[in-house]
């Protein structure tokens, strides 16, 4: 096993709420002087900065992960993560059309800029990225299963968009094998009053370079003989289990 330090939810450029300076390539190398080697893009209901993402990673020795913070009907916030950059793409394809169709209004919400691993600006998405999309969480569960994907509650300890938040609770339905929190102050309350017997991460949910995790926390994977593709491989049955 080796063990990487990682932070598993991070906003680029091309969430409306991220500053315009989260490029792919600012984000990891950011994340390289913070000694992070697994990292993961999450951009609102989109993966179309993964591509650029994948290349700035590999350029520092990171293993990138492809995912996306999507939102449901019920407005409630899901790490989606893939163990391919073409899966996660796949799966972009199926999203966007879901999302509420409302423009973008830049001066309000803040640019979507879809960019290269140079910084260069290949495009501008013109819908809103944050709005909900038409899957509830039933179907997003079958969805992102029918793509290989994982997915699993956002920023549980968090008042607005959480699980918990909306629904007051994480309902042992839906079966998630996996809880994110944005700190851990209050995981074990927070664990023991939902009756939660699962995986924890603790990512950043960063919009800003600053914010992104430092190496603290940390996964032991698998990863003989060593690729990355083997390291997201691992990851993605990890977080499933």
């Amino acid at each position: 096993m080796s063990r990487y330090y990682y932070d598993l939810h991070i906003h680029s450029c091309l969430s409306p709420c991220g500053d315009d300076d989260m490029t792919p390539a600012n984000i990891a190398g950011m994340a390289s002087l913070k000694g992070l080697t697994l990292l993961a893009l999450t951009d609102h209901n989109s993966c179309r900065n993964c591509p650029a993402f994948f290349e700035a990673c590999n350029a520092f020795g990171i293993v990138p992960v492809a995912g996306m913070e999507l939102t449901t009907a019920e407005d409630i916030h899901l790490i989606v993560l893939f163990p391919t950059l073409e899966q996660a793409m796949a799966f972009d394809a199926e999203i966007h059309p879901r999302i509420l169709p409302i423009r973008n209004r830049p001066e309000i919400f803040g640019n979507q800029w879809i960019v290269d691993s140079d910084d260069n600006l290949l495009e501008t998405e013109e819908t809103l990225l944050i709005n909900a999309t038409d899957l509830d969480i039933d179907g997003a569960i079958a969805l992102v299963d029918r793509y290989g994907g994982v997915l699993y509650p956002a920023h549980i300890d968090r008042p607005s968009n959480g699980m918990i938040a909306v629904l007051g609770s994480v309902p042992k339905e839906y079966g998630f094998s996996c809880v994110e929190f944005n700190d851990l102050d209050q995981r074990d309350e927070i664990l023991a009053e939902q009756g939660l017997d699962c995986i924890t991460l603790c990512s950043s949910d960063a919009h800003e370079l600053g914010k992104i995790n430092e190496a603290e926390h940390f996964l032991d994977l698998e990863d003989e003989p060593y690729s990355s593709a083997l390291v997201r491989t691992r990851l993605i049955e990890f977080l499933k289990r």
